[in-house]
């Protein structure tokens, strides 16, 4: 069910749903927590079916900021409440927003944020240089932002490392999960030997495959090189390929297709590991089951900015030319 409130304000629409709850029951409580989003209508609808999707596992409250014209000399609000089966398990309030009411997100959803419950706030379409500086990071425990569509992957990051406060995460980051516990796992099997060095194949200029890079570095303190793969070899995925280098031989880590990797090890045989590209619900919910800091992300994130400023002097240096 879907209703509908034009030009109307925050008070009113929480009105509403009291009334709504009220009369029927329509707004259940128990929610566990409110998520901000604050998205284009290029992404709006993705965003609202991701957060449909995980209120199955964290049933929460939705609002759904979409500034319609930020430049618009008269604030105007229209406002839709969707409950039932528009909204899974959760309730949802998106708010359209025009005009000088667009300035402040945090007065704009402070009437409707859930009592007593954490605030998450969420960015589908961009990776804010500081979110905890921002108007709605301010009032967020946790703090999304998702650096996966980023043309410049590593300005990007400079950019969230220099602004990075605990509470910031990334999905660019969350969408590497699956990959970190592959690698842990076969690293705690033997033989117990050093890694000498790693490659890691995939885009360079997406965050994800820096940040995957930097973690490599980190935990390794060995050398880590990225290289490029086509379009063709990566198709949704983020990462075609990880090879890590032993005395024995290399071990590889290779995605063969969106739902598995292939594992190949010195002296065993091929093993195939599922391991579905993931979907923007599964990250967003695995985002949502622990609201306390990253600091792993924060040490990657400013290990992966530290590496692409050494790869800038040396470039601009020559150093490393042939």
């Amino acid at each position: 069910m879907i209703i509908e409130l034009g030009n109307t304000t925050t008070s009113a629409v929480s009105k509403r749903l009291v009334s709504m709850r009220e009369e029927g029951g329509a707004v259940a409580l128990g929610r566990v927590l409110t998520l901000v989003i604050s998205t284009g209508e290029r992404r709006g609808e993705a965003a609202i079916a991701a957060a449909n999707s995980a209120s199955g596992e964290h049933p929460m409250r939705v609002i759904v900021i979409h500034v319609v014209d930020r430049d618009a000399k008269v604030s105007n609000m229209d406002a839709e409440i969707r409950v039932g089966g528009d909204a899974g398990a959760s309730e949802v309030i998106v708010l359209h927003v025009s005009g000088p009411a667009s300035d402040d997100p945090e007065t704009l959803v402070q009437a409707l944020l859930l009592p007593d419950a954490p605030v998450v706030a969420w960015w589908p379409d961009s990776a804010l240089g500081a979110p905890s500086a921002s108007s709605l990071g301010r009032i967020a425990q946790l703090r999304i932002v998702d650096s996966g569509s980023s043309p410049n992957g590593e300005e990007t990051v400079a950019k969230l490392a220099a602004g990075f406060c605990d509470g910031d995460s990334d999905l660019a980051w969350t969408r590497l999960t699956s990959w970190r516990a592959q690698i842990a796992a076969v690293l705690d099997q033997p033989p117990y030997e050093p890694i000498q060095e790693v490659e890691v194949l995939g885009r360079p200029s997406q965050t994800s495959t820096l940040l995957m890079a930097a973690w490599l570095q980190l935990a390794l303190q060995v050398p880590v090189h990225v290289a490029q793969a086509t379009d063709r070899e990566l198709g949704r995925a983020q990462l075609r390929a990880i090879k890590l280098t032993r005395p024995s031989g290399v071990v590889t880590f290779e995605r063969v297709s969106d739902s598995a990797v292939v594992l190949t090890q010195p002296g065993q045989p091929e093993q195939k590991i599922p391991m579905p590209v993931r979907d923007l619900p599964d990250v967003l919910a695995e985002e949502l089951r622990s609201l306390g800091p990253d600091r792993v992300f924060g040490e990657v994130l400013a290990a992966a900015a530290a590496a692409e400023a050494r790869a800038h002097v040396a470039e601009e240096t020559g150093e490393g030319s042939e």
